[in-house]
This record gives C-alpha cells, structure tokens and sequence, in this order.
C-alpha cells in the first residue's frame, strides 16, 4: 500500500504544472484590479461569490484538460479537424484581439506596480519586455515550467498582506458562505466582473495545449485532473485574501472605488510597510507573469488553429512563426504602454466586450468536443456531468453576455443623456441582520441610468 502511495505521489509530481499555471495565472493585474474594487467599495460582501466561481472553473478547466490528455491536441487543433478552418479563422482573429488588449492590460500592471517603487515605466516596461521574451524564446519547456511555478509561490504575498491587516474573520467567514444580493447596478456589474475576469477563453485553450505539451495522456489523468482542481481551489483562495485586505485597509474606513490594482497597494501603507510592499510585489509578479502567459497562450491557439509548428521546446528556426507572434505581441502590447495619451481604459472595456462574445462559443465548442464518442471515447462526458456542464455553460453565457452588453452601454456617447433624478441608492445605512453595515453611499450614477433604461426596471430609491 505504501508502495502504491509513493507512485500516486510520483506521477502527480510528474503531471504537476498546466492546471496550477493556468489557474493562478487568472490573477493577473486585471484580476486583481476586479477583486480589489469589490472589496475597497463593498467590503466582505463578495466573498460569497468565490464558492460558486471555484465551481465554475473547475468544471471548464477539468473538460480541457480532459480533450488533451485524450486526444494529445490543442483545443483550437480539434477546432478546426472538427468544425473547419473557417470556423477557426474568425476564432482565431477574435482571441488574438482580446488577448492583445489583455497584453497591453499586463504591462499597464508593470508598470504602474514598479512606479510605487519609484522605477519609470520608460525603463521599466522595456527591461521586463525584454525579460518576457527571453524567458520563453530562450529556455525550454522544462525550465519554462519552473519559473512559472516559482511564479505560482510568490502568491503566498497576498495572503501575508492580509494577515498583518488583523481583518475581522468572524465577518470574512460568514459572508464567504452567506449570498448578498442588492438591487444596485454597480454592486450587479461588480459580481459579473469577478466571474468574468475567473474564466477567460484564453484559459481553456492555453491548459490544453499545457498538457499537450508536457506529454501528458490518458494513464496520468486522474493524478493531473487532481493538480487541476488544487489549482482551481488556489486561485480563489487568493482572490478571497486580495478582497479581504481591501475591505480591512479601504471600506472599513469609508467604500471608495479605485483607478487601478496600484490604488489599493497605496490604502495598504497606513497599516505598515510590509503589507505595502507585499501588495505591490504581488502584483508585480502577476502582472509579469501573465505578460509570459497570454502572448503564449495566443501563439499556441493560432499556430495550431493554422497547422505552424508551435511549441516552447522547439528552437526559433524549427518554429518561426510560432516565435515571430509571439515577439509581435510582447512588443507591440509593451510599446502601446510607451505611447503618450493611448485610450487604454477604452481598449481594456472593448477586451470586455469580446470576452463576453468569445466565450460562449469556446464552451460550446468544448461541450460538443468532449462528447464525441469518436474522438474521447471512453472519456466522454457522463449525463450527470453533462448537466452540470451545460447548466455551467448557461451560467457562463448569460452573465459574459450581460458583462458585454454592460460595457457597450458605458462605452456609448452619454453627452444626451439627462441625469438621473431618483433618490440617492443609499442615504442612510442599511443592514444586514445588524451584522454588516451596507455602506453604499454611492449615488445613481450615469452608468446605473443607462443600466436601467436598457433593462426596463424602475428607479432606485432608498
């Protein structure tokens, strides 16, 4: 029996990589940026969320990672054996926008992480550009997976930082399992933000073509669906701690919203050194490490949509235009960063806009893939599962969607627009079974009165 223990030990130390890769790497500076706002503006309120976001991902990561062991191809390679080139081709160019803005959103991240450190951003977004490059352009798999990993740790700064904050747990656990639902368009937009941000497109074919890549097949998948699923639960658990530091270091003294992932670094300062510099060396590490992740995840996707050479062992003249994207990409997203008065809040809501496009497709594409008896055999999707799998699918369509038409709203001409004459949403405090003070002293915005026009409900009022 401890024969048998030490090979299942083994074998998930060999399979170990993809899933925590993908997983932590959804905390990137968007991401936190997400997390941090529904903390500093509704404190504890959110963590309730974060239970059925973890399902979410885990049901849409494991079916990836599932097709790869299986079929040993990438999601966009069976794509286009199963669905046609056409088909893939307008995948493609709509993963390579919205992963565009997602790059340039990256290094927005660097540099404003590092400014807190006092570094420019013309020397810092550069020097980490280069940096990017030569980590993936000249290692290999192995070592490539390594520092990712290491990369993976570092998140442990966040949860540090939460900790020298002395939060209230009694309140961070209660609300973590106890839903709260208010009638306020921001607090709506803010929770379909945190499920959109936990589940991107990018993710599913980037996993699969992860476990492609390391080699991984059908004998060594119940030890990597496992990796996949701890990676899923650890993504969340930083998410929890990021908000949680938030609302100790921002709401309790007052909600606000915040510009960027920096603001809520610099709200940190009061309460110590330490949680400041470990809230900014976090985002730092995210903001770096997906600045590797997604331009790679977007070469794998397109080069083997299109039938190019791809892979991280391969050398530059084995698979040029593998590396050539791949350079495009870093560069163009670090020199968007460089170029004065670029409308990057605009570029990031239209990334929104495509996500909430792209997505549904991508996991419908998944569901009928993964039930294909000619091609999972097997390994195809039982009826149970497949009930959580659509129902998961439905969940996913009905908020990305909701997400999208949300952003295209805020994104529209607003000059016509007369303001809002309702009550403010909040001028008193309401509260929650005298437990949790709702501190919402935020007024209808231009924003929520378009919300309400376009869904046909009535006007808040106290």
């Amino acid at each position: 029996m401890i024969k048998r223990f030490r090979y299942q030990i083994a074998i998930f130390l060999s399979v170990i990589g993809p899933g925590l890769i993908t997983a932590n790497v959804d905390n990137d500076s968007g991401g936190i940026l997400t997390y941090s706002q529904a903390g500093a503006k509704y404190g504890y309120l959110p963590l309730w969320t974060l239970i059925p976001i973890t399902l979410l991902l885990i049901v849409t990561q494991e079916m990836s990672s599932r097709m790869g062991a299986v079929t040993g191809k990438g999601l966009s390679d069976l794509i286009r054996e199963e669905f046609g080139l056409r088909t893939t081709f307008f995948l493609m160019i709509a993963l390579v926008l919205t992963n565009f803005t997602n790059v340039i959103a990256e290094f927005a991240g660097i540099a404003s992480s590092l400014e807190l450190f006092h570094i420019s951003r013309y020397i810092s977004v550069p020097i980490c550009a280069v940096a990017v490059w030569y980590v993936v352009v000249r290692g290999n798999y192995r070592s490539v997976e390594k520092i990712f990993l290491f990369a993976c740790c570092l998140y442990v700064t966040y949860i540090i930082s939460a900790f020298l904050l002395k939060p209230d747990w009694k309140e961070a656990a209660i609300y973590s399992v106890k839903p709260i639902l208010m009638f306020d368009t921001d607090y709506i937009t803010m929770l379909i933000a945190m499920v959109g941000t936990s589940i991107a497109p990018w993710m599913q074919f980037y996993l699969q073509s992860a476990i492609v890549e390391k080699g991984i097949t059908a004998k060594e998948y119940v030890q990597s669906r496992i990796e996949v699923v701890v990676g899923c639960i650890l993504t969340d658990v930083v998410a929890f701690f990021i908000i949680v530091s938030c609302a100790t270091a921002i709401w309790a003294h007052g909600p606000r919203d915040i510009n960027d992932a920096a603001d809520a670094a610099v709200a940190l300062k009061p309460f110590g050194q330490y949680a400041y510099l470990l809230f900014s060396a976090g985002l730092f590490n995210a903001s770096f490490f997906a600045a590797c992740i997604l331009p790679l995840s977007t070469v794998f996707t397109v080069c083997e949509g299109l039938g190019f050479e791809t892979g991280v062992d391969k050398r530059f003249h084995e698979a040029p235009e593998f590396y050539w994207l791949y350079t495009l990409l870093v560069g163009l997203g670090a020199a968007v960063i460089l170029w004065p008065n670029f409308p990057l809040i605009k570029m990031i809501l239209a990334s929104q806009v495509l996500n909430g496009v792209l997505l549904p497709f991508v996991l419908i594409y998944m569901v009928i893939l993964i039930n294909k008896k000619g091609l999972m055999k097997e390994w195809t999707n039982s009826a149970a599962y497949n009930a959580v799998a659509w129902v998961s699918v439905a969940i996913m369509i009905g908020l990305t969607l909701a997400l999208a038409l949300i952003t295209v709203k805020q994104m529209m001409p607003q000059a016509r627009i007369a303001p809002a004459v309702s009550a403010p949403l909040a001028q008193v405090q309401r509260y929650d079974s005298g437990r949790h003070a709702f501190k919402a002293d935020v007024h209808e915005s231009r924003f929520a009165h378009l919300f309400r026009q376009a869904v046909g409900i009535g006007k808040f009022t106290n």
